[in-house]
């Protein structure tokens, strides 16, 4: 199968390794393709901008585009505008694409009271930003209403060392009232991609891509500390200015066969601090 990466950053190449390892010929749209890693094929290209190009042969398609700001303008750009942009070029070039994922994120909810949260939860956000997310759905399915909608929770891995920084240079609040927090590891939430392109006969429309634990963000940042050997973070206000307080279940993508190489943060973060993983550029 011939695979298109729009958006082909640290995840996309990740994807792209694992889906090369399994045999797929694999293409990655970014504006600084000649950084993309053998065998990953380059291409050009701005995705707030009409493109031109793309390749006629495509089969799936993977939008996994993030914005460079944090603004209504930026995701409209990036995330309700990038994929239309990207269905037209390849109807151009004549792709007859036969399964389209879109990374998203559990941004789509604004559930602040630390309930449990599935795919048929509503999608009512209440961020700035978070309504683009819905409407983002909502016209790729208006499109192409086989579409898979992966929300994913935050990614971390290697590289991704924001929290672990935080924690190391005594920067870490544990905040008070508990917040919960969800998440997935890079190489997890690249394995769930290509298992939901290619491993799944009858994919639904929408999965939660998150571990097993919903964890207290206290009980993360205080395992960290324990790990980097350092004291555990004073208690204070939260400090997010994002995120709400809820508890995503992965059942649905769990129900289709696919397992986590890391369940929870505990094996997650063990990893990255010992080194092992590699950062993509």
């Amino acid at each position: 199968m011939n695979l298109l990466i729009a958006g082909c950053g640290d995840l996309g190449t990740e994807l792209g390794l694992l889906a090369a390892a399994a045999g797929h010929r694999v293409h990655g749209l970014r504006r600084s393709p000649e950084l993309l890693p053998e065998p990953i094929v380059g291409l050009p290209g701005d995705l707030t901008r009409p493109l031109a190009g793309l390749p006629s042969d495509t089969d799936l398609l993977v939008y996994a585009a993030a914005p460079g700001e944090r603004t209504p303008a930026a995701y409209r750009e990036t995330y309700v505008d990038g994929p239309e942009r990207v269905l037209s070029a390849l109807d151009v070039a004549g792709a007859r694409v036969e399964r389209v994922l879109f990374v998203a994120s559990t941004a789509v909810y604004g559930v602040a009271d630390g309930s449990w949260v599935d795919e048929t939860t509503p999608t009512e956000p209440t961020s700035t930003t978070g309504p683009l997310l819905v409407e983002a759905e909502r016209r790729l399915w208006g499109r192409r209403p086989d579409a898979i909608s992966l929300r994913l929770a935050g990614v971390y891995g290697p590289g991704r060392t924001r929290l672990v920084d935080q924690v190391r240079e005594g920067r870490a609040v544990i905040p008070e009232p508990p917040v919960h927090t969800n998440r997935m590891h890079r190489d997890d939430a690249a394995r769930a991609i290509l298992h939901l392109l290619t491993s799944v006969d009858e994919p639904a429309t929408c999965y939660l891509g998150v571990d097993d634990d919903p964890a207290d963000r206290g009980e993360v940042l205080r395992f960290l500390a324990d790990e980097l050997g350092v004291p555990h973070p004073p208690t204070g206000p939260d400090q997010r200015s994002r995120g709400g307080d809820k508890r995503c279940r992965n059942d649905r993508l769990r129900g289709t066969g696919f397992t986590l190489e890391y369940p929870t943060y505990r094996e997650g973060y063990r990893a990255i601090l010992a080194g092992r993983g590699v950062r993509h550029p």
